[in-house]
């Protein structure tokens, strides 16, 4: 995917063009993407998305923004995948912000995306003051020689697919509704780093992936798949949180693989969260918490069918 940053220089050639935050890529936004990408192939056009960072709710109101699904870089992965070849990054900052509905046209769709066709989701809004719409848009296309088209809402068995609805499903657990909503498994990435090699020490030697996600959209222990180690998704057990009776801090995602013994420091991969087993937890010392990895690990042998 060829991404550019900010919109101060025009992209190289005409586009069609996605608008929208796609925090977590779920399948309302697969079908948005999808539909751009066959629209830019019959006009032989790049399908080319326009997102925002940080998501504009992080800048308005920083202390009850809700939790990211994915970082950017697993974002614009997961768009790629979907069909997007270009992407455009406009950092939302105080001078975005203060864009009218006008000037955002004029500036970025027109000047800087160089639309031909354009693509919105049913509720989308935009300018200062949220005062653009799809009419607004209608009525520039006319003037500046683009269409326009808005997506309709995307249902899964009856429930209205959204960010927000995936976010509900990951705090309560509910890792199924989930994979529904985002037509996959919740999935992190990130590179192994070295940690405090505690996990090896009681026996359970874990990969530690940095978690830039803050807040989490979920914490627990979790049953999961890995890829990115070898030729096929590989199986473990997982805690995503705090670490708590070891004083931890910081956000972390510590997995375990069964039956696995290789040195992948600095390796990129995958973690998909495909059954919570139960919620983090303190404990009053290691010992305890040595039982509780071990009971965590044949819960998710078990589920995974492992002898």
């Amino acid at each position: 995917m060829r991404v550019f940053r900010g919109h101060s220089r025009p992209v190289p050639d005409p586009v069609v063009l996605a608008i929208g935050n796609f925090d977590g890529v779920h399948l309302g936004h697969s079908a948005l993407v999808k539909r751009l990408a066959d629209v830019a192939a019959s006009n032989r056009l790049a399908p080319t998305v326009l997102t925002f960072e940080p998501h504009p709710r992080e800048f308005f109101a920083p202390g009850s923004a809700p939790a990211r699904l994915t970082t950017l870089r697993e974002k614009l992965e997961l768009l790629a995948e979907c069909g997007a070849r270009q992407a455009m990054i406009c950092p939302f900052n105080a001078r975005f912000a203060a864009l009218s509905a006008d000037e955002f046209i004029e500036q970025v769709l027109v000047r800087a995306c160089r639309v031909r066709h354009l693509i919105i989701g049913d509720d989308f809004r935009f300018g200062r003051g949220r005062t653009g719409d799809f009419t607004l848009l209608q009525a520039a296309g006319r003037r500046f020689g683009f269409t326009v088209e808005a997506m309709g809402s995307v249902t899964v068995n009856g429930e209205r697919v959204s960010s927000s609805a995936v976010r509900q499903a990951l705090l309560l657990g509910d890792m199924a509704r989930a994979a529904r909503l985002l037509g996959r498994p919740y999935i992190i990435d990130g590179q192994v780093s070295h940690g405090r090699q505690l996990g090896r020490q009681i026996g359970f030697a874990t990969a530690n992936l940095r978690i830039k996600h803050n807040p989490l959209p979920m914490s627990g222990v979790f049953a999961v798949e890995v890829s990115g180690l070898g030729d096929r998704p590989l199986p473990g057990v997982a805690n995503l949180g705090v670490r708590p009776t070891v004083d931890g801090s910081r956000p972390l995602l510590e997995v375990h693989l069964f039956d696995f013994d290789r040195d992948i420091y600095g390796a990129h991969m995958a973690v998909r969260f495909v059954h919570k087993l139960r919620d983090e937890q303190r404990f009053p010392n290691i010992d305890a918490l040595k039982a509780q990895i071990a009971a965590d690990a044949a819960a998710a042998r078990a589920f995974f069918e492992l002898a």
